[in-house]
């Protein structure tokens, strides 16, 4: 109460001032003490109150006090322009809030528009693209990627559903009339040959007792108790964490690209990028042989699932990046015969179980299937729109894995020839393929640092391993139909193994100096091999088993 007659006090000097010529320093010091008296907005009812407690307190005083009491009340408590300048700020701020939501909404929109948008995955069709809106075909630094990644976003600015023109949007924008050709599509076959007919008549045979019998064995695995497939699983885990390294041994004078261990467990081919072929005993790492009958780099070196025991037979094959692919024997380094035909770079090439074929990836987007009994080409398959990168047979020999650097991966089934699987996923190359013993999934390894497992059963991927912190660059299982593991390796410097089924890190095997190339695996032996950029391989197992 003494607080506001101060302020009473104050405003009668004031008001005993002449109007026309006001203090401005009391003005002042009256409009900041009418600030701080500010405690938020007062009724009619308490200023009355108000008023007469102050009447009550000033008794002594007369009447024109007393009103001049009831104009300081009024004059003091007066605040709806306060309100309104504070319902206005928090008009501002919840209009700026709401403008951020929405940006952040819309943001969200285009990158989820931008997931969705199809756009074409060579390189030459987006460069043509981008030259049509006028933008820049390629920035400092930029790959096809991130190249095809400003495509979409730009897509997405202008508000178009897909980058991909389609036959009949291509006919409308050329005003041309629709043909009865354009309209239908069918599909086509061409006669094969006989070979090739004769070819798939032989894997048919050959596959279906192989998966009756794989399948009776998964009956047989399910009817087991679950302590037994606990403890075979955990017999597994138990090996794979008492992996240490045995042996290092340096391969080659350049980098070593692949390695290949004989069904035997005997020997270890490594290639290089000198073009050489070297053979080394295992478990000792000693030097056998060395086969030098390519020039450019090695792309992949393979044995005949059939063993190398017969020498008259060429039981171990090579490719490189001139496409020349040869077939070698163990007891002569000169080379047995040539697959020839191939006019690009081979990067991988694979045994059929049977060993009685042989496909060879190419980098003229196309996967070729050779007969070793005749040494003739029986099929040259396209399918891709990058050049293929890897090849992988399925343990039944009826299916065969394609995986190309447009970021896809096929699944053919060998005894019709048409491809029953079209995989997608990955955001760049996908590097590598393998089936797993089960004969029902399918690992893959890419560009973009992960690993996906399909079943083929679903047509979908089940599970996407974040394996790496660079590009997977090979991947393999090993183990048997009821129990296997998953073997990765990377430009990361390490490999890496995964439990099957439950794709959980079991071992990383870490002593390269340098970008992991391949990784191999000898499960009769428990052997396991990684060969590296720095020109050294390691042959890593069990104290136990060494």
């Amino acid at each position: 109460r003494s607080f506001k007659l101060s302020y009473y006090n104050e405003y009668k000097s004031y008001l005993s001032m002449s109007d026309s010529d006001p203090d401005d320093e009391i003005v002042e010091k009256l409009n900041f003490k009418q600030k701080r008296v500010f405690f938020g907005a007062l009724d009619a009812d308490e200023a009355a109150t108000d008023d007469t407690d102050k009447k009550v307190k000033l008794g002594g005083e007369d009447e024109e006090e007393g009103r001049d009491a009831q104009k300081f009340v009024e004059f003091s408590v007066e605040e709806p322009i306060a309100k309104d300048s504070d319902s206005e700020e928090g008009n501002d701020v919840q209009t700026i809030v709401d403008e951020h939501q929405a940006q952040l909404l819309e943001e969200f929109e285009k990158k989820k528009k931008a997931r969705h948008m199809a756009v074409p995955t060579e390189d030459s069709q987006v460069r043509v693209m981008l030259r049509e809106r006028d933008e820049p075909v390629t920035l400092f630094g930029e790959g096809p990627y991130e190249r095809r990644e400003r495509l979409k976003a730009l897509l997405v600015e202008a508000g178009q559903i897909s980058g991909v023109v389609t036959a009949e949007e291509e006919i409308k924008e050329k005003g041309l009339e629709p043909t009865v050709e354009s309209e239908k599509q069918e599909v086509w076959y061409h006669e094969g040959t006989g070979n090739l007919r004769r070819a798939r008549f032989f894997i048919a045979e050959y596959s279906i007792p192989r998966a009756k019998e794989r399948l009776r064995a998964a009956r047989e695995w399910q009817d087991k108790p679950a302590t037994v497939k606990h403890s075979e699983r955990q017999d597994i885990h138990k090996f794979v964490h008492t992996l240490n390294n045995e042996c290092s041994q340096i391969g080659d004078t350049r980098p070593l690209s692949y390695c290949s261990i004989s069904p035997c467990s005997e020997y270890l081919a490594t290639g290089s990028w000198s073009g050489l072929i070297k053979l080394w005993s295992l478990p000792n790492c000693n030097p056998v042989a060395t086969l030098g009958g390519h020039v450019g780099r090695i792309g992949a070196v393979a044995f005949s699932p059939q063993g190398c025991n017969e020498e008259n037979v060429a039981c171990l094959a090579s490719c490189d990046s001139d496409g020349v692919v040869n077939m070698w024997s163990m007891s002569s380094t000169r080379r047995v015969a040539e697959l020839p035909g191939h006019n690009c770079r081979v990067a991988r090439l694979g045994y059929h179980p049977s060993g009685r074929f042989i496909a060879t990836a190419c980098f003229d987007h196309s996967w070729r299937l050779w007969d070793l009994e005749s040494t003739t080409e029986i099929l040259h398959q396209e399918g891709h729109s990058g050049p293929v990168y890897s090849v992988a047979f399925q343990n039944d020999g009826s299916l065969l894995a394609t995986a190309a650097l447009d970021s896809y991966c096929r699944v053919w089934d060998l005894r019709t020839g048409r491809a029953v699987l079209f995989l997608e996923g990955h955001l760049k190359s996908v590097l590598c393929c393998d089936f797993a013993p089960d004969g029902y999934h399918l690992g893959t390894g890419s560009e973009d640092h992960s690993c996906k497992i399909w079943d083929l059963r679903q047509h979908k991927c089940i599970y996407t391993i974040p394996a790496h912190k660079n590009m997977v660059t090979f991947c393999k299982f090993a183990g048997t139909p009821t129990n296997s593991t998953f073997l990765t390796a990377s430009y990361d410097h390490t490999a890496k193994i995964w439990s099957h089924k439950g794709w959980m890190p079991l071992k990383s095997l870490s002593g390269h100096d340098n970008k992991v190339m391949c990784i191999d695996c000898s499960w009769e032996k428990k052997y396991i091999v990684t060969i590296s950029y720095d020109r050294t391989f390691k042959l890593w197992t069990n104290k136990s088993v060494s």
